[in-house]
């Protein structure tokens, strides 16, 4: 069974910095896409930036040029690095597993960015 525990939320101003960290546990197939998904109050889960097991990134126009995604693959752990956060960031933040058995979710980590 395969688990992802996600870590580093909290609170922050605008035009601050959070770290988020994701751990994957059990089977993992070595070919996978890592990726975090942010879900605002009232609003649908929206995809904030993933990063395959070689390295390709892709971002969310919203936030690129401030968010970065990287993994260890390793450590089966993807972190992404928010930088320059806006109020509008604030959401629960969701770590995604994808292979081609399955796709999988953490339990997610509040961030809120205050004005």
């Amino acid at each position: 069974q395969v688990q992802l525990v996600e870590s580093g939320g909290g609170l922050v101003q605008a035009g601050g910095s959070l770290r988020l960290s994701c751990a994957a546990s059990g089977s993992i197939f070595s070919v996978n896409v890592m990726a975090w998904y942010r879900q605002a109050p009232g609003k649908q889960r929206e995809l904030a930036a993933a990063i395959t097991s070689a390295g390709s990134t892709n971002y969310a126009d919203s936030v690129k040029g401030r968010f970065t995604i990287s993994r260890d693959n390793a450590k089966n752990t993807v972190y992404l690095q928010m930088n320059s956060l806006k109020p509008e960031d604030t959401g629960v933040y969701y770590c995604q597993l994808t292979t081609i058995q399955s796709n999988y979710w953490g339990q997610g980590t509040q961030v809120t960015v205050s004005s």
